[in-house]
Parts: C-alpha cells; structure tokens; sequence
C-alpha cells in the first residue's frame, strides 16, 4: 500500500462482508497489525498463512492497534498478545459491550468534539427488539441484565485488554514514522482512526468505507451516535494530505472527501425518509418507521437499530417527539 505497508485480508461471515483488512506495518522491530480479524480458530490460521507469506510469523509482532470494539477487528488481539507479547494499542476509551466494566474510561471524549452526552430516553425501546434485555451504563454504554447472557458471552469472545490508550491528537510511532490518533466516534464510542502525515495514508477503520455507509447503532455508542459520526466525519474530511484511505472492509481509495460527501448526503436522505414515514403513520414504532425506509430482506435488528439512531437524531433536532410509556417507543413528529 505504501513503504512498510502491506494489506492482509482476513475472512469473515458477516452480512455484506467477506473480509476485514488487516494491516501489517514494518520496521526494525518486526510488525504492528491492525485489527487482525475475529476471534476463533479460522481467522487465526488465516492469519499465521498471511504472515508466512510476507517472510514472518505472529512472533513477530509486537504492536497491535485495535481500531475499534466489534469482535471483526479486536478477535485476534488476545491471542497474539498472548503469543508474542504484543503490545495492544486502542483508543482511550475501548470497552467491548459485553464488559461495561473493563477500565476504558467511556466519558474520554476530548471537549472540541461534539459529542452528544445526555441520557437517552426512559423506558425499553420495544418488546420485540432484539435489544429488549439491555440497559444503559454511564457513557451510554449498553449491557445485558441477563446474567446468564453477561456469563456465557465472555466464553467464546475474550475481550484484549490494551496496554495502550491513545487519546485524539496523541502520537504512536509505527512503520518507522510519527502517526497521530484521530478519535472518530459514531459508529462506536471508541473509534480510532491513525493519520501518518509523511505518506499522506489514514488507517480508516470503519469509520469511512470505500463502498457502503458504515453501520451507526442507536444502541451502545451514546445516545446521538449519528451526531458524534456526522461530527466525526466532518473531522477526518479537514485533514490535510491524506491521498490514501486504508478501511478495515473493501479496497483503499484515494477521494476521502468525496467518500465522506457521499455518507453524510446518504444521512440526510434517510433522515428524511425516516420522517416522512413517521408523518405519514401518524404514530409509529422503531419495527414499523423500519419496515418503511427498508427493504423486508434488510429487516431485523441491524436495520432497527439503526432506524432507532435516526429517530433519535431526530428527536435531539426537536423534529420528532417519543412517547415513552408503553412497552414500545413511539415516535411521531413534533408539532
């Protein structure tokens, strides 16, 4: 991709994907990599045939970067640290959902940065939203009131524990060259993104991806997550530089503005699809105002969820209104 940069797909059964980028960084050292895939014996042996290829081995690596908390990008971390040694780098406040407690500070939000911080709204978001069993932790973190669900979830996905947090602006030497974090949130709070000034390449993650709009959860990534990624977005179009993009799904891409025009006018288009359908139901739940703006192969919870992140940016606008007192959210707009 550029000096000291290589692309290592790794493959994954996620709807829409078949692969996560994982980066491999050289230098005196050996090598960093960045989010090396899911977690389980597949990816691991996938990853060690990647590695043979380019002349190395997981002992090798003694950095990895995690550019966020999904178990596509952190699920091979644990067991290269435990392998090598590897430092695990994050940003400051990586936490996985499963594990509200981990020590990630979720309130290390940087004060330039517009971020949403007040509570979402009382009451369950609907009985029949695959969400229905979660409850809100300070930083809008979600976990499981199940005790079994928060006992046998840590069994098959160990979350990293970083030895590392960066903080927005902070400097990690990589490839042999100075690269700055850029905290990214929206997709989830911990989002990090790393700038390398000298080659003009950003580690993009999931934050902007080459041909679909990342996924933005109303659950789990604070109570506007639209409005921290549409801030977010806004942020990684000022830079300056950056002639390569390097996302964590699809293949790098050099108009990093032009990627982000394209989500954030993806995002008013169905802001407004989403209230006009609410209009035009009068009253309508998050499943109904769903079933609406989606198509039915898309229904079910990535497609409510994100429904629920509209109506809430909405709702934060003043141009929609919640009823909280029944089983299910209500939203109709506001008068």
């Amino acid at each position: 991709m550029a000096p000291g940069i290589l692309r290592m797909q790794l493959p994954i059964s996620m709807p829409g994907l078949g692969h996560v980028n994982c980066y491999a960084l050289e230098d005196e050292r050996g090598l960093a990599v960045v989010d090396p895939g899911m977690p389980g014996p597949a990816t691991w042996r996938a990853l060690g045939d990647r590695l043979r290829q380019i002349g190395a081995a997981p002992r090798n690596v003694h950095t990895v970067i995690v550019t966020h908390s999904h178990p596509d990008h952190f699920g091979g971390a644990d067991k290269l640290r435990s392998e090598s040694g590897a430092e695990v780098v994050t940003h400051r406040s990586f936490r996985t959902w499963f594990d509200p407690d981990e020590e990630g500070d979720p309130d290390a939000l940087e004060p330039d940065d517009d971020i949403v911080r007040d509570r979402p709204p009382k009451g369950p978001v609907g009985s029949k939203l695959p969400w229905r069993d979660a409850e809100f932790v300070p930083g809008g973190r979600q976990r499981y009131r199940n005790p079994l669900v928060r006992r046998l979830v840590p069994r098959w996905l160990r979350s990293p524990k970083p030895s590392r947090r960066l903080d927005d602006a902070e400097v990690i030497r990589l490839a042999g060259r100075d690269w700055v974090a850029i905290h990214t949130p929206g997709h989830t709070l911990d989002h990090l993104c790393l700038l390398d000034p000298a080659e003009g390449l950003l580690l993009a993650g999931d934050h902007v991806l080459p041909t679909i709009t990342p996924h933005v959860s109303g659950m789990g990534a604070g109570p506007d997550p639209l409005a921290n990624f549409l801030a977010s977005l806004a942020k990684v179009r000022e830079l300056e530089g950056v002639r390569l993009a390097l996302p964590a799904h699809g293949h790098p891409f050099d108009d990093l503005p032009g990627r982000v025009d394209a989500i954030r006018r993806h995002h008013r288009e169905r802001l407004d699809a989403i209230q006009q359908a609410t209009a035009a139901a009068g009253r309508a739940t998050v499943e109904a105002v769903t079933q609406q703006v989606f198509h039915p192969r898309a229904w079910g919870q990535m497609a409510e969820s994100e429904t629920y992140a509209h109506l809430e940016h909405l709702r934060h606008q003043g141009r929609v209104t919640v009823d909280d007192r029944g089983p299910d959210l209500v939203y109709e707009v506001a008068s």
